[in-house]
């Protein structure tokens, strides 16, 4: 640990910046003073605005799901559905229907 202290003041004061003092960072030029106060203000306006959002989509989706739908009654068998002109290779019905005997 010391020798690596030893180290790099010596490569400082090789270079020639050995009596070169670090900025702090207290000392650091800000470009908006009310920067930091705009900053809060945006994320409290944008923190409003998403629980107002996720309130009215769970309002939303409620009353979506609440409501019944329509049941439609099944459509007649109408006969050309299920032509078959030529016998299947497991038999007179389809493979995956209920079969009527």
């Amino acid at each position: 640990m010391a020798t690596a202290i030893v180290r790099s003041s010596l490569r400082s004061a090789l270079r020639g910046g050995a009596s070169v003092p670090r900025s702090s960072p207290a000392s650091r030029r800000s470009f908006a003073s009310s920067a930091h106060h705009d900053e809060a203000a945006e994320a409290s306006k944008w923190e409003k605005i998403t629980y107002a959002g996720i309130a009215a989509c769970t309002i939303l989706a409620i009353y979506n799901l609440s409501k019944g739908h329509p049941h439609f009654e099944e459509p007649p068998p109408y006969p050309y559905l299920h032509i078959r002109n030529k016998e299947f290779p497991w038999g007179p019905d389809g493979l995956f229907e209920v079969k009527h005997h």
